[in-house]
């Protein structure tokens, strides 16, 4: 059954005057100024820290995002703070409720209590909400002073969507107050309605399977709007966890917030999961998205970023209409807490707001203790010093847990029992970043934020759908790492200073060989610069020549799913999986089950010999320590090279 309440204030009540909204300025009698405030995808992002990194940043926090939020409460005293979903896990201090502290019935997750904090009026269910399990979900929610909906997620389902038993109320009618042009208190009765992609079904098939079921999206949309209606909801607001993607409704589409902003009788759209910013240009160019104006068939629609980095805003100027209101004009802005200078430099917008912080003071330090304490055991270094000239154990160690977890994913879809390869570049590996920057993870105990020397980048992981030539001109396109050498001659530089080492992918799963006297295939932007090369030899999968028509699943990140990288036919439409987890929290979850981890490097990709020549590259200094035991390549020390690097020659 849905809840009525009334909106509760901030509990911490926001001080000072600000200029009123234009909207506030222009109501006359029977209209009315409303603000919808929206945060969406915070992933237990409450102080503005990277607990990877271990030190604190300017990007991310709800408590700085509560600053926003306090500047719009001073402006408007007409307003609702809206959560879009994806609050309770995402970073450490989540993985330290989960994993380490629990949650007891009568706890309050850290997360929760901020938003409790914060004053939000309302929260919908996003796909991350179910990766701990129901239990904890459970306990985490009945620590909201605030009502969680969510449409199409159902522990009994019926034959239409009303007769359903979700697991949470579908939907809640909030009575706001608000004030008119002529001074007058009026009350608005405002709908929210919530949804979440789907595909929790194959992401937490582990959690969920026998216990819930999903509809649709935009047929539980259809199916309760008029209901909301009929219950005197004035406006209707979708909260919607779920991306702004194709206009055409196909049935249990993860991203359908553009179908769904067409079932008549929803007013507003408040969007997420794409961790990116409407209205801008992220969104340019899609049918029935304006991204300028940040509407989709019409409506105020918003995206407020991740991790807190923007709120999302939707001022609405109401006008009484009969008995109930509708909406005259509309504004739609996502106000960043940040600003970013054309050479990368962050400038923070505002401060954090104390009480948030304060909130979650307790949780955070121990995270902080969590952190830096071990969560697991190597019982290999974790170094990328030569994981440009060698198979590389810091390389490894990722492509094991893409290859687990991708393997986890694939069961139960169309693709269980394809081949499982794995693609994996180091990103720390010298470089223009100077001779420092190196994983570099001794043997023995690994702590969660050695896992950020590992993975720098918050990637999503994905997986696409491939043939065997497919992953032959992959390997090309990575081997662009290495200059033509010359055979026969000495000592000639081994490594394309211009080619950046996050675009060497090593496939895992297969065997190969490096031919360096041939010419790269592609060039430096992946066009095809050189077609009659072919650098990749004894390409081969389980002992065997491989098949150039065997389908493989190759476990990735959505950078290079996407087109990162210009590798060849990688472009989004091979892609079979994109999960909702990073890379890093692969990695972490890993770690965690397995204990103790073994990334030896195996040597699948050696260069091929080349008789009588030599070559030379540069690496670390600190790479001594580990010289003797690289795998499958004969390297000697030759001293100290320029910038602070150590040179060393390889015998092909």
């Amino acid at each position: 059954m849905p809840v009525h309440l009334t909106r509760r204030g901030f509990l911490a009540a926001s001080a000072g005057a600000a200029a009123m909204h234009p909207f506030s300025l222009r109501a006359q009698a029977g209209q009315a100024h409303l603000r919808l405030m929206e945060t969406t995808d915070l992933h237990v992002h409450v102080w503005p820290y990277d607990y990877y990194a271990d030190k604190e940043i300017d990007t991310v926090g709800l408590a700085r995002t509560a600053a926003l939020i306090e500047d719009v409460r001073a402006e408007a005293s007409n307003a609702l703070l809206l959560d879009n979903g994806d609050f309770l896990q995402g970073n450490p201090l989540g993985d330290y409720i989960a994993y380490e502290r629990g949650m007891e019935e009568g706890q309050a997750h850290p997360v929760i209590a901020a938003m409790n904090t914060l004053g939000v009026d309302a929260s919908t269910l996003g796909n991350h909400e179910f990766n701990y399990g129901l239990q904890f979900l459970e306990r985490a929610l009945a620590g909201a002073d605030y009502p969680v909906v969510s449409a199409n997620v159902v522990t009994t389902m019926g034959k239409t969507p009303t007769e359903d038993e979700t697991l949470v109320p579908p939907y809640v009618i909030l009575d706001a107050t608000v004030t008119d042009g002529a001074g007058e208190a009026r009350a608005v009765r405002v709908g929210v309605i919530g949804f979440v992609p789907p595909q929790i079904m194959q992401w937490d098939r582990q959690h969920l399977e026998g216990r819930v079921e999903v509809r649709d999206i935009v047929e539980a949309a259809r199916a309760y709007v008029p209901k909301m209606k009929e219950e005197g909801a004035d406006l209707i607001v979708a909260l919607s966890h779920s991306g702004i993607g194709p206009a055409e409704h196909e049935p249990m589409m993860e991203n359908a917030s553009v179908p769904l902003a067409a079932v008549e009788g929803i007013d507003v759209v408040l969007t997420g999961h794409h961790h990116l910013v409407f209205p801008g240009p992220d969104y340019e160019g899609i049918e029935g998205v304006d991204a300028e104006a940040g509407t989709i068939h019409g409506k105020p629609a918003v995206m407020a970023g991740f991790w807190g980095s923007h709120m999302g805003l939707v001022d609405l100027l109401l006008e009484r209409d009969g008995e109930g209101w509708r909406v005259v004009e509309a504004e739609v802005e996502a106000r960043p807490i940040y600003l970013r200078d054309e050479d990368g430099e962050v400038t923070p917008t505002v401060e954090s707001v104390e009480p948030v912080l304060q909130s979650v003071a307790d949780e955070h330090q121990a995270t902080l203790d969590y952190v830096r304490r071990a969560v697991g055991r190597t019982d290999a270094p974790l170094h990328s010093y030569f994981a440009l000239v060698a198979d590389d154990p810091s390389v490894q160690i990722v492509s094991n847990a893409q290859i687990w977890y991708i393997s986890q994913m694939m069961q139960g879809t169309e693709n269980e029992g394809l081949p499982i390869l794995s693609a994996a570049a180091p990103f720390k590996a010298g470089g223009r970043g100077g001779a420092e920057y190196y994983t570099d993870v001794p043997a023995g105990d690994v702590a969660i934020r050695n896992v950020a020397d590992l993975y720098l980048y918050p990637n999503t992981v994905r997986a696409v759908k491939v043939d065997g030539a497919t992953v032959r001109e992959w390997l090309e396109r990575s081997a662009g790492m290495f200059n033509q050498i010359t055979p026969g001659e000495a000592d000639q530089s081994l490594l394309n200073p211009d080619f950046p080492s996050y675009n060497f992918d090593v496939i895992d799963g297969v065997t190969y060989r490096i031919d360096l006297s041939e010419p790269a295939k592609y060039g430096a932007e992946g066009e095809v610069a050189n077609p009659d090369a072919n650098r990749i030899k004894e390409l081969s999968f389980e002992g065997q020549p491989i098949d150039e028509d065997q389908e493989f699943i190759v476990a990735t990140n959505n950078y290079r799913a996407g087109g990162g990288g210009s590798f060849p036919t990688l472009d989004g439409s091979n892609t079979v999986f994109e999960g909702p987890d990073t890379n890093r929290d692969v990695i972490v979850r890993y770690i965690v089950e397995q204990g103790t981890v073994s990334p030896e490097a195996d040597a699948n990709w050696t260069f091929a010999p080349m008789e009588g020549t030599t070559v030379i590259f540069d690496t670390g200094p600190r790479g001594t320590r580990y010289a003797d035991q690289v795998e499958g390549v004969e390297i000697e020390p030759l001293g100290e090279a320029e910038g602070g690097f150590y040179r060393y020659r390889i015998t092909l």
